[in-house]
This record gives C-alpha cells, sequence and structure tokens, in this order.
C-alpha cells in the first residue's frame, strides 16, 4: 500500500473504468495485475487466456451498451487467437472512443514492430509496443491519462 501512498503524491491518479489483460501466461498476467493493483485505481481489471476470449467480451460489452475497457495489455503469441488476429477483428468494431491498446511481447522479430506500425496507421486507436519484461515504470506510464 505504500507504493500507491508514494506515486499518488508524484502521479495524478484518474480512475480507470476497466483494463484487459489478454495474454495465456498466467505468471506474467500474475505480475501485471499486482503492480496494477498499486499503480492504478481501476473498477475491473480482466484477463483473457486468448484474444478470442477478450473480443467475445468486448463485443458482449458493446451489445449491453457499457463502457469498453479504456487499455488492453495484449500479447501477440497466444493460442486459438493470438494477438495480431485479435487486433485485426478489434479496430474493426464500431467504437469511437479511443482505446489505449498496448501490445506486450517477448518477441524480438522485426517484422512484428512493422506490424505494429502497420496496424497504428489503420486505426484512431493508441496503439504502443513494450516488450517483456514489462515494468512498473512502463506501466505508470502506460496508464496515466492521455
Amino acid at each position: 500500500m505504500w507504493v500507491r501512498e508514494l506515486l499518488s503524491r508524484y502521479i495524478l491518479m484518474e480512475k480507470i473504468n476497466s483494463i484487459y489483460i489478454v495474454d495465456d501466461d498466467p505468471i506474467i498476467v500474475f505480475g501485471m495485475r499486482k503492480i496494477l493493483d498499486n499503480i492504478v485505481e481501476c473498477d475491473n481489471i480482466s484477463t483473457f487466456g486468448n484474444g478470442m476470449l477478450a473480443l467475445e467480451s468486448i463485443i458482449e460489452t458493446l451489445e449491453k451498451d457499457v463502457e469498453v475497457p479504456e487499455i488492453i495489455f495484449l500479447d501477440l503469441n497466444m493460442p486459438i487467437m493470438d494477438g495480431w488476429q485479435f487486433l485485426q477483428e478489434f479496430i474493426k468494431l464500431p467504437l469511437e472512443k479511443k482505446v489505449r491498446i498496448n501490445i506486450i511481447t517477448s518477441s524480438i522479430d522485426s517484422a512484428d514492430r512493422e506490424t505494429w506500425e502497420f496496424y497504428k496507421t489503420k486505426t484512431h486507436h493508441l496503439i504502443t509496443f513494450v516488450n517483456k519484461p514489462v515494468r512498473s515504470e512502463e506501466l505508470i506510464k502506460i496508464t496515466k491519462p492521455a
């Protein structure tokens, strides 16, 4: 709890309605949730083991006329629907609100960075690219109000 108090002195903590973590690695998910719990005030942090589950949740949220997540942490290499497939479908959704999508990956393949650059030009959403492991300083920067 002292971390949150310390950070709140230096960072204006704005409440975030919802964050999605889309990653099939339970250790990464656990670590990110632990850090996020200490650095942001958020009503709902949801986790999904693949892009299909996250996409279905977002579509269901839209159908219920509920606000979609403000921030998505997206792994690239997952079973069933990987991060690129998720992103391809996500940018087709009729969302006016800008979502901050953060690609969090262990990939060092330059093709992934090129694909990221491509997707950045195809949508109004803010898409960033961060290599794993993600440090708390990076999560603070990512979750700061845009």
